[in-house]
């Protein structure tokens, strides 16, 4: 073998065994690349360098205040609010309840931009409402995991931003742009499933329509929802960039929690900042090892020569996109998302800038790619919050969830092949 081939094979073998071992994926991908340029005689302070270097870019500063707005909002009092707006607007369709599910979390994913925040701040609720309208827990659990994905599409998403940050020069702008359609589109696909369940079931609409009570429930939950339009309209229109609007937004979110719904008390600010440190630690520890790790996946040409294999494959970009996405969906079922897209996307950019696929409409399915693997085990996060809200066991919510998963692969399967879906609010 060639030193080359060797030190492949040394980096993928340390890294999947250590998988394998259950070792964190940001201490596996250190160790791997380690081992990997001991063998190469490369100096070890590159790997110092280049985890720094990981860290050290300013569109992801964005990442830090997405969070903590998100936590602030999760916490702040708006999941009620989004609610009572989502079920005066929808609640008088057939099945009314389910409708509620879709645009509260269409909503609320609009804000926090997390599934899992959705899934506990929204899921006992939304159960609890559709269960009152005749609908099963199984049923009511599942549609409430799947909506909660919508959050990875709309802004602000903070995974749009890792996968900017990983792909290069791909515009969070064009990105949000593109995420809002593409989530509202998702929102559709499930209501309408829903819609027609509801019909064939004979399940009752909730009430009348008010236009009044509208209203009173959109000036309710303004606040919250200003979230999104300072975010979306800042960065989408180039008033401000990512992280100017995120850390905006951080502050309005701040300010709504605290002095415009007050449902929770300053001191809880401390608990609210240390659950959103937590959750950025983890991230950019694992953004930080993987650029040390993907420097030398680059330095190795690994994303050529699986470029070169899958093109000598087929040179069909049908194929070839429904070959990648069956990859990320398989690792999405087994690895976090940070992880994937810090690891993957480097790899796939060739693959896709050879066959002319838009990278943008690329991270749009990607994401959504991810989201469904947030709900299927052994590792799907997202799938233990709907579990532990409801009550069902793991395997009753996965069963549970059956329907929905068909639902978001066809979703998945049209923003791929239909660019139209994406580019409804920009060109890119």
């Amino acid at each position: 073998m060639t030193t080359e081939a060797v030190a492949i094979t040394i980096l993928v073998g340390v890294f999947l065994v250590l998988l394998f071992l259950r070792v964190s994926v940001a201490v596996a991908m250190g160790i791997a690349a380690i081992c990997t340029y001991l063998y190469l005689q490369l100096p070890l302070e590159l790997v110092v360098q280049y985890t720094v270097g990981g860290v050290n870019n300013f569109t992801f500063m964005a990442v830090p205040f997405f969070i903590l707005g998100g936590e602030l909002i999760n916490q702040g009092g708006i999941g009620d609010r989004l609610i009572k707006l989502a079920d005066e607007l929808v609640g008088w369709i057939h099945g009314g309840a389910a409708m509620v599910n879709v645009l509260a979390s269409m909503f609320f994913g609009g804000i926090s931009g997390s599934p899992n925040a959705d899934i506990a701040a929204l899921g006992p609720i939304e159960i609890k409402l559709m269960e009152s309208q005749g609908f099963s827990t199984d049923y009511a659990t599942g549609l409430t995991c799947a909506t909660a994905v919508q959050g990875m599409l709309i802004p602000p998403s903070h995974n749009l931003v890792i996968y900017a940050v990983a792909a290069g020069n791909v515009s969070i702008g064009a990105l949000f742009l593109a995420g809002l359609p593409a989530g509202v589109f998702l929102g559709i696909m499930l209501g309408i499933y829903s819609f027609v369940y509801a019909r064939r079931r004979g399940y009752a609409c909730g009430h009348q329509f008010h236009l009044k009570k509208a209203g009173k429930a959109f000036l309710s939950a303004f606040g919250g929802l200003m979230t999104i339009i300072i975010i979306f309209a800042g960065v989408s229109f180039g008033i401000m960039t990512a992280t100017e609007s995120a850390a905006v937004a951080a502050l309005w979110s701040f300010i709504c929690a605290f002095f415009i719904y007050r449902e929770v008390p300053l001191k809880r600010y401390y608990s609210i900042a240390s659950a959103s440190i937590k959750t950025l630690s983890t991230i950019m520890v694992l953004l930080a090892i993987a650029n040390a790790f993907g420097w030398v996946v680059a330095y190795l040409r690994i994303p050529n020569k699986i470029a070169m294999a899958i093109l000598g494959l087929t040179e069909n970009k049908f194929v070839i996109v429904l070959l990648l996405n069956l990859v990320v969906l398989f690792l999405g079922c087994i690895m976090s998302i940070s992880s994937i897209l810090l690891i993957l996307t480097p790899i796939v950019v060739p693959i896709l800038n050879k066959i002319g696929f838009n990278l943008v409409q690329w991270g749009i399915v990607m994401i959504l790619n991810l989201g469904i693997g947030l709900l299927t085990p052994p590792v799907g996060a997202a799938l233990y919050v709907g579990s532990a809200v409801s009550g069902l066991g793991v395997g009753r919510t996965a069963k549970a969830l059956l329907p929905f998963y068909l639902m978001m692969i066809l979703t998945l399967i049209l923003l791929a092949f239909i660019p139209g879906l994406t580019r409804v609010l920009g060109a890119w």
